[in-house]
């Protein structure tokens, strides 16, 4: 059984995979509570849900590619199970989680895509370093960044632990904080070798908040 606040169909808007048709497992919970974050309605709501009827509803939409989301779902020992699952079914798995939990005890088919927390989200001290000894190349980092300061930070851990062409890195403007021109800018300056992310649904539907 899991908690989940929400199980719905839409279009990738982080990542590599933004821009494709994709269900979305959004889990219940979080230990973070970054300065940022626009998902706080799934730190508490949410219903109890079996693997199975998730799978069902998973399976209606006739769409390859999940994500489970939340929230963190690494909370949920459950979820480790459900990707799992989803794999052994032919399904794409995306993990969306905050770093600050195990990555390794997901399914080798799953791909982690993972947050390094800056110091301006109020969580740096959460990040769990050793995840990044875990990561292969087909998983991905993310960096919200919501300062300058942020974006130095964030360009020192890429260096200091040789993350540059590993795998894919994605430096993304914290939302209503930093204006995603400066961002850019930054890093045509510096030759910065990362990908600059906006979040494509917010995009397309401006008015309906983080989903639809």
């Amino acid at each position: 059984m899991l908690k989940v606040n929400r199980i719905f169909y839409s279009i990738q808007g982080e990542s590599t995979y933004a821009g494709l048709r994709c269900v979305f497992i959004r889990l219940t919970g979080c230990n973070l509570r970054c300065s940022y974050c626009d998902t706080q309605y799934a730190w508490e709501e949410g219903e109890t849900v079996s693997l199975d009827d998730i799978m069902r509803q998973v399976d209606d939409y006739e769409c390859r590619l999940v994500e489970i989301t939340g929230g963190e779902p690494l909370l949920q020992p459950a979820s480790v199970q459900l990707a799992d699952q989803l794999i052994k079914s032919g399904y794409q798995v995306l993990i969306e989680t905050n770093g600050s939990m195990d990555i390794g005890q997901l399914p080798d088919g799953a791909i982690r895509i993972m947050d390094i927390k800056c110091p301006d989200s109020g969580e740096e001290k959460k990040n769990n370093w050793a995840n990044l000894d875990l990561l292969n190349p087909k998983d991905e980092i993310k960096f919200v960044i919501s300062s300058l300061d942020d974006y130095r930070w964030a360009k020192y851990v890429i260096q200091k632990n040789v993350l540059s062409g590993f795998c894919t890195i994605h430096f993304a403007p914290a939302a209503g904080v930093l204006e995603p021109s400066h961002l850019a800018q930054w890093i045509l300056e510096d030759n910065l070798d990362v990908r600059f992310h906006l979040q494509m649904h917010k995009m397309i539907w401006p008015d309906e908040g983080q989903e639809r």
